[in-house]
């Protein structure tokens, strides 16, 4: 092997040297990434919003104009909101209307409905619980009867 001169030794010192000091200040570094993580999308749902009731209500006659109507079948539909819908079917003619609690009760109410024919139907009622109540209603032509919902 043919001996080294004395500026490759010093070559090779001097490399040495800057790469001691290259790994000295390298040491006290550490490795980051470059990206920062994205964090998991935080879900937050909504409650439900509760479902409209629908409750059977019945007509009783309440005076003579009203037996020649016998029963009558209608519904209500609460939103649970303190509003619904209101229907009601009397010898042909289709009631359809609005049924609310008064203003201030959560017990009490009105329903009322327009029929196909010209005629009206207006309820007041007073509700026991959340599904049952009783009350009254009127007819344009003066037929009355009791009115119970639920059950």
């Amino acid at each position: 092997m043919a001996p080294l001169s004395s500026s490759s030794i010093r070559h090779r010192v001097v490399a040495g040297v800057v790469l001691s000091a290259a790994v000295a200040a390298l040491s006290g570094c550490y490795v980051a990434p470059i990206h920062h993580p994205v964090p998991a999308p935080i879900v937050v749902q909504a409650p439900a919003a509760p479902a409209p009731v629908t409750l059977a209500v019945r007509l009783y006659p309440a005076n003579d104009q009203a037996t020649p109507f016998g029963m009558v079948h209608a519904v209500v539909t609460n939103d649970l909101h303190g509003r619904g819908t209101f229907q009601a079917s009397i010898l042909g003619e289709n009631f359809v209307g609005e049924a609310t609690r008064k203003a201030g009760s959560s017990r009490e109410g009105l329903a009322s409905g327009s029929g196909t024919r010209g005629g009206y139907l207006s309820c007041q009622y007073s509700m026991n619980s959340a599904t049952l109540g009783m009350g009254s209603c009127r007819l344009s032509s003066g037929a009355l009867f009791t009115m119970h919902v639920g059950g």
